[in-house]
């Protein structure tokens, strides 16, 4: 049997296209777009015609994207470059306790550096309440990091109503956005955000290559020295072959955000009605909210079989599924996230992520949920 991909969430396959746009910037266009003398101006004419397509699909100005290395760098760059750019004494930090790790460590670092950072809490469906917002934000606030759709539970946060809390209090707010990109439509200056991390890997281009997003009004320090590359914001020469393969990956997938949606939306409930006709709906349990999640994320739990367990005859039946972020997902330790929602420590314990992706087939999903069926009597009747 050929493999089967259901882990779309943690990385996806590089576009056909989007590999064909990166091939010339490893041969022809090989100068460093710092450069001066003809090689670096075409390669610098390139990164900038690459920044304009972006932003114009982004719904941004060219100006206010910043090239990074992908979502974990984005998330940095922003913590701690509006920290480091604020010039009143405001050491206090919004976030929420199911944030990726990338936003959750350099929090954790700001905490040993005399900063406080208020951990929002979540209901079991995993969704931010606006008046826990509302409630923590103190005079000397300096920044509110909210995630836009959970990478673990797929559920969507109330963004537009927490940027205009920011707004209304001016304070800066950061979204990250890595999980939303190419699965929700995404037009920066008509959403109350300041700042905005993206990622390419995640939308069937390369890894290596991610944004972030700074409206032109925002104060940020750069993170790392070195050259003047980015307006002086970001040092380093620019990744340009990953970054062609980043606005490639914009330009085909943007466009087809509702159409895949629509796709992945069929697929998750051609599963769980297979699920529901092989184990019964109480043998199982989905994690997440019901209305307000993306659908290309399915978290679900089936009590009595640890997420190892599953994963590992998941794996020798060539089907590949996460227990959660591809970032901790290699570790013993249950989801925090799933902790933050409080959910029964049996259901924690035996989570695992579908994620679907457009190579996915109904065929595919068919034969997935067979499997998982067959494995879960399997182990029940062990």
């Amino acid at each position: 049997m050929n493999p089967i991909y259901l882990d779309h969430a943690a990385t996806t396959p590089v576009h056909p296209d989007v590999l064909e746009a990166m091939l010339p910037f490893y041969t022809a266009f090989f100068g460093n777009p710092s450069s001066t003398h003809s090689f670096g101006r075409a390669t610098r004419t390139a990164l900038n015609r690459f920044r304009d397509a972006m932003a114009k699909s982004l719904g941004c100005l060219p100006a206010e994207l910043i090239f990074t290395s992908g979502g974990t760098e984005s998330n940095n760059m922003a913590i701690f470059g509006i920290l480091h750019a604020s010039k009143d004494d405001k050491k206090h930090i919004i976030t929420s306790q199911i944030e990726h790790h990338a936003v959750l460590h350099p929090c954790e670092r700001l905490e040993s550096l005399g900063y406080e950072v208020t951990y929002l809490p979540v209901g079991p469906t995993g969704l931010i309440q606006i008046e826990d917002v509302a409630s923590a934000i103190r005079p000397d606030t300096a920044l509110i990091s909210i995630m836009y759709v959970n990478n673990e539970v797929g559920t969507i946060q109330p963004i537009e109503q927490i940027g205009e809390l920011a707004r209304a209090k001016q304070i800066p707010f950061h979204v990250d956005a890595v999980q939303a990109l190419g699965k929700l439509p995404l037009n920066l200056h008509g959403l109350p955000v300041d700042l905005v991390s993206l990622s390419a890997h995640k939308l069937y281009g390369p890894k290596g290559a991610g944004a972030l997003y700074v409206s032109k009004n925002t104060k940020l320090m750069p993170h790392v020295y070195g050259g003047s590359q980015e307006r002086k914001r970001r040092a380093g020469t620019e990744n340009v072959a990953a970054i062609a393969g980043f606005a490639k990956a914009v330009e085909v997938l943007l466009p087809q955000v509702e159409t895949l949606q629509e796709k992945a939306s069929e697929l998750r409930q051609m599963m769980i009605r297979i699920l529901e006709q092989q184990l019964g709906s109480e043998r199982f349990t989905i994690n997440g909210h019901k209305e307000q999640s993306v659908p290309h994320i399915l978290n679900i739990s089936f009590p009595g079989i640890s997420t190892e367990t599953l994963l590992m005859n998941l794996d020798l039946e060539n089907v590949a599924a996460a227990s959660g972020s591809a970032c901790t997902s290699g570790s013993l330790e249950v989801s925090h996230v799933l902790q933050a929602m409080k959910l029964p420590e049996n259901v924690t314990a035996s989570a695992v992520r579908f994620s679907f992706g457009m190579g996915n087939s109904k065929e595919q999903i068919e034969t997935t949920a067979q499997k998982i069926a067959t494995i879960v009597h399997r182990l029940r009747n062990n």
